[in-house]
């Protein structure tokens, strides 16, 4: 009778976990068709899209703030917004996102100094964006994580285009806001067998993301500094890469990598060329008896000392690719599945 039990309960126990799974699987395809529709008809309200796109406007002006004294230390609260040139502070008038600069003309009302158009730029984006994650969502939920996400990758792109840092206030609450949205959207990218509940289970991908991703990028930069005995990518790029995995989770991870590697790649063969064509007409005009060959030659050696001196920000390319792959990664991956099966 014992064992009757024992099995009894163990076949009620599988059929529990499987109903579960397979409740989960469904909330997880309601959300993954929703995705990537990008139209706006009879189901789409245009005053939600604009207020997105106005919301993200707004949080735009603060990255912007953001951007600049985080890697300063300074207080994102107060003072206000100021010149950071003149110090003289920015009326509410000339604080408008986007038109404020076009009006001033890019220059500060008092100093006249030049504004640099990356404070456009971002608020811009982040309204393009915030847009982008309401046509994109399948839910409220959705299009908040979406704009969430969208806020700190523009915020951590920008700032380490501009200091090479990725600062903790950024980066740390981003994971910890990964992780809880797993609770409201679900992330679906492998089945836990014994986890019924749907939420749960998506907060586990969600850490295996946080885990796989981070862990890969750790990997590779105690490697290279094992092998080339300095540094080659900061610890701040690991946790951005947590971030990413814990808001995307472990199947994004490899779009993320791809994109990112390739673009990074790209880009450094694109400057090392751009370089090694200005140190050649450089030679060739010192040098106009030189050997062609010669000259090439030694231009292409001086060209690749530039990583020497020159830190080319990994957290750019991991970014712009964590924002590919939340807005069409699953498109990407269904496109190399059916291509290459």
């Amino acid at each position: 009778m014992f064992a009757a039990c024992a099995i009894g309960g163990t076949s009620r126990s599988f059929k529990f976990a499987r109903d579960g799974a397979r409740r989960y699987n469904q909330a997880s395809q309601i959300t993954e068709r929703a995705l990537h529709t990008y139209t706006v008809g009879s189901n789409t309200d245009i005053l939600f899209l604009l207020a997105f796109f106005l919301f993200g406007l707004v949080f735009g002006s603060f990255l912007n703030v953001c951007i600049y004294r985080l890697p300063r230390e300074l207080s994102v609260v107060s003072p206000r917004s100021f010149c950071p040139e003149c110090s003289a502070p920015i009326a509410f008038y000339d604080n408008i996102p986007v038109l404020s600069w076009f009006i001033l003309r890019g220059r500060c009302r008092n100093c006249k100094a030049k504004i640099s158009p990356r404070y456009a730029m971002v608020e811009l984006l982040t309204g393009i964006l915030f847009a982008l994650s309401y046509l994109a969502a399948a839910s409220p939920s959705d299009a908040i994580k979406l704009s969430a996400l969208s806020f700190l990758l523009i915020g951590l792109i920008f700032t380490d285009a501009e200091t090479k840092l990725l600062p903790d206030l950024l980066t740390k609450p981003g994971i910890a806001l990964g992780l809880f949205f797993s609770l409201l959207v679900p992330l679906r990218d492998f089945a836990v067998p014994m986890i019924s509940n749907w939420r749960l289970a998506s907060l586990v991908n969600s850490l295996a993301g946080a885990l796989l991703g981070s862990a890969f990028i750790l990997g590779v930069a105690l490697l290279y500094e094992a092998v080339r005995g300095v540094e080659g990518m900061g610890r701040g790029d690991v946790k951005l890469m947590a971030l990413i995995g814990a808001f995307l989770g472990a199947r994004q991870i490899l779009v993320v990598l791809i994109v990112s590697t390739l673009s990074g790649s790209l880009f450094g063969l694109l400057l090392i060329l751009t370089v090694w064509r200005k140190r050649v007409a450089r030679r060739r005009k010192r040098h106009p008896a030189e050997p062609l060959s010669q000259t090439l030659g030694r231009a292409w050696q001086s060209a690749t000392l530039i990583y020497r001196n020159f830190e080319i920000p990994f957290g750019v390319f991991l970014g712009g690719a964590a924002l590919v792959a939340a807005f069409w990664g699953n498109d990407l991956l269904r496109w190399y599945a059916t291509s290459f099966r």
